[in-house]
């Protein structure tokens, strides 16, 4: 009988990134068609660009540096559509593809690539374009035009609470994917199903938004389906390589996913806070999964060294 000596994991899974990153896309395209619908074929233009940009980028790096290509396991093309998501329709394509060599070369592949990122690729490019381009990065429309977002309107204090139903279905201002509620949701549900992701952090994320939003007397509905709340919580803060590997790290980095965005929205300059508190979060990490590591069962306790 033969022997057969490996390393770990010794615990194999038929899923590879390449299946797992499909399944990432196919819970996008309820969201895809409703930006269709709601800000016309320039959404999937815009999606298409940064797609191909993130994948050219991902390939040309890789040959110049000599490294295997990667492409293949479609871990770009995610990168591409959730970048695109957090972009207007009316974006000018040449800055969406400065957002596409941000996310892949200097977020992802400096740090040594898929795996590696300290951060979430298309968060950081999104900050990088709101900071280098925000009239554009602001320049929302709706049905041809031009408009604001519901919760920076209701920030501001420019009017009544918006029309909910609006809100939930799609119908407002803002970047191409986080508008509608109800297509979040459905990829939601289809990430949980498929064990894709964890439901703790988006769940723990969105309802500490809800609750501090409720006790500063702000309307807790406006504060979680306005902004990017949704798509943040459910495609971004669950990020394999910049989310807590424990359950009790993922309801703690949830909770302060949820306080950062509150204390940003209503105590800050910008009406969104989302792609901030990821960011942060993002970089505490290692200190969150260093607090909430589980311990070997059994594991003699660490005692000081006598001096």
């Amino acid at each position: 009988m033969k022997l057969i000596v490996s390393s770990a994991p010794h615990i194999k899974s038929a899923e590879t990134t390449q299946s797992i990153m499909m399944k990432v896309i196919i819970a996008t395209i309820p969201a895809m068609i409703a930006s269709v619908l709601f800000f016309g074929v320039g959404s999937l233009l815009r999606i298409a660009v940064s797609v191909a940009a993130c994948m050219f980028f991902e390939f040309r790096y890789e040959k110049a540096m000599k490294k295997p290509v990667t492409v293949s396991d479609l871990s770009a093309a995610v990168t591409g559509v959730l970048l695109a998501f957090n972009v207007p329709s009316t974006m000018p394509l040449w800055q969406v593809v400065v957002g596409a060599l941000v996310a892949i070369v200097v977020v992802k592949q400096l740090f040594g690539g898929i795996g590696f990122n300290f951060a979430n690729p298309a968060i950081v490019a999104r900050i990088v374009l709101s900071i280098s381009y925000a009239g554009t990065m602001t320049a929302y429309t709706l049905d041809g035009v031009a408009c604001s977002t519901p919760l920076a309107d209701y920030s501001n204090g420019m009017g009544a609470v918006p029309n909910i139903m609006d809100m939930f279905i799609g119908k407002t201002g803002g970047v191409i994917g986080e508008t509608s509620a109800v297509a979040l949701l459905i990829g939601f549900v289809f990430l949980v199903a498929t064990k894709v992701i964890s439901p703790v952090v988006p769940v723990t994320y969105v309802a500490t938004v809800a609750v501090l939003a409720a006790v500063l007397g702000m309307n807790p509905l406006v504060y979680v389906l306005g902004g990017g709340l949704l798509l943040g919580a459910i495609f971004m803060a669950t990020d394999y390589t910049t989310t807590p590997y424990t359950t009790k790290g993922k309801l703690v980095y949830g909770v302060c996913l949820g306080i950062l965005t509150v204390v940003i929205r209503r105590f800050g300059s910008m009406a969104e806070g989302v792609s901030y508190a990821i960011l942060i979060m993002n970089l505490l990490l290692p200190y969150v999964n260093r607090a909430t590591r589980q311990h070997p069962l059994g594991a003699p306790k660490k005692t000081k060294e006598a001096k």
